[in-house]
């Protein structure tokens, strides 16, 4: 499992962190903002072939954000996985395609949920809720959460068990264009997704039309909470490449845009609405890592025009792209300025081999000058930009 959460949570000084701490041979120095928000719990109900990023991004963001996340699933229990769905709608096509996506991992036990200790549920979308949809059990837990008026948030197809539990109704909801009808019949009023990225917030409940929306989701859930995202008006600069790890830079980017913070990603000889294919990496048996294509990351500015000086901080994915990323002599020179201007950086699995290339890793420990190895020793990093 993926420690993404920890880079994240970084930027959130919850609970007191150190007074000083070394970040890529950097040391910040904090002051309390604000006092936290009182400890929160929330439900995420998963399937086989959950959307990849609809799992995993709510998952470690909320996290990040202080919030306490149970991942389960009908017929499974905690250390069990679930296998999910990598998403994307194909240029020229109809729908969407599907490539299979990382292996899940559940810590929490369906059979053992009882629903009163929870201030929140989840619902991610992909393929799973056709068949969750049917399960009496999940559609009772549902309906239970939206009685007792707490928080929902549903991505996607995540609407369709919405639907099922009869809880629609009257309600305004958005969701992946193919599932309006199933709302409609529900008795939703429904709300057409504008771009990808619609979110619609009726009372209690926050809908999305794709995965492109978490950040607004995110965001107005953990307000719903009971958490005030202020103190991120914050530029951070992503590098990326061809074939980075997936999860390695949706869930940070995602994150840091739910936290306010203006997000920039470029890749070297492209250009801002340009892609980057992903790759996903997952240990599944064998004696190093597997890999399956992934989602295709779109670019938010060139890499050309970009003026480093204007960013607060760095970020760079693993995967494969830091292979040839590290022979690049324009990314050595922007990784070089922001450790010379003591700026943070943070460097995810692979991505410390550009920082190697840079020649910026001098101290005794690499895990002590990282904050932690592939990829969760990030522990205070996100704290610098902002607070909930």
């Amino acid at each position: 499992m993926h420690h993404f959460h920890n880079i994240i949570s970084s930027f959130l000084p919850l609970s007191p962190p150190p007074k000083d701490f070394i970040v890529h041979s950097l040391t910040l120095h904090y002051t309390t903002l604000q006092p936290p928000m009182a400890p929160k719990k929330v439900l995420l109900i998963c399937g086989d072939f959950v959307e990849d990023s609809e799992a995993m991004v709510p998952f470690q963001a909320l996290q990040a954000f202080g919030v306490t996340v149970d991942a389960v699933c009908p017929g499974k229990k905690s250390g069990d996985a679930c296998r999910t769905a990598v998403h994307m709608l194909a240029p020229g096509g109809q729908t969407y395609t599907e490539t299979r996506g990382h292996n899940f991992t559940l810590n929490a036990t369906f059979d053992e949920v009882d629903a009163a200790i929870y201030d929140g549920l989840w619902l991610p979308g992909g393929r799973a809720p056709e068949y969750l949809a049917h399960i009496p059990s999940v559609v009772e837990l549902v309906a239970k959460f939206v009685s007792s008026g707490k928080q929902i948030a549903s991505i996607c197809h995540g609407q369709l068990i919405l639907a099922a539990a009869g809880v629609v109704e009257g309600r305004k909801a958005t969701a992946f264009p193919g599932v309006k009808p199933v709302l409609l019949a529900a008795g939703a009023h429904w709300v057409e997704p504008e771009t990808s990225a619609t979110t619609v917030v009726h009372d209690n409940l926050i809908t999305a039309s794709t995965y492109d929306g978490h950040p607004e989701v995110i965001q107005n859930f953990v307000k719903a909470l009971g958490g005030k995202i202020s103190g991120s008006n914050k530029m951070i600069l992503f590098i990326c490449g061809d074939y980075m790890e997936d999860y390695e830079v949706m869930v940070p980017f995602q994150s840091l845009q739910a936290l306010g913070c203006h997000v920039d990603a470029v890749c070297p000889t492209k250009k801002a609405g340009d892609t980057c294919p992903t790759a996903v990496h997952d240990f599944e048996g064998d004696q190093t890592y597997s890999e399956k294509p992934g989602h295709n990351f779109t670019l938010t500015a060139t890499f050309d025009e970009v003026n480093v000086s204007g960013y607060d901080a760095l970020v760079i994915p693993g995967g494969r792209s830091p292979e040839y990323l590290a022979l690049n002599e324009s990314v050595i020179a922007m990784v070089k300025h922001f450790m010379e201007s003591n700026k943070p950086v943070a460097s995810i699995c692979h991505g410390q081999q550009i920082l190697a290339a840079a020649g910026v890793l001098k101290v005794n420990s690499m895990a002590e000058q990282l904050g932690g190895t592939c990829p969760s020793g990030f522990h205070f990093f996100i704290s610098a930009f902002g607070n909930i």
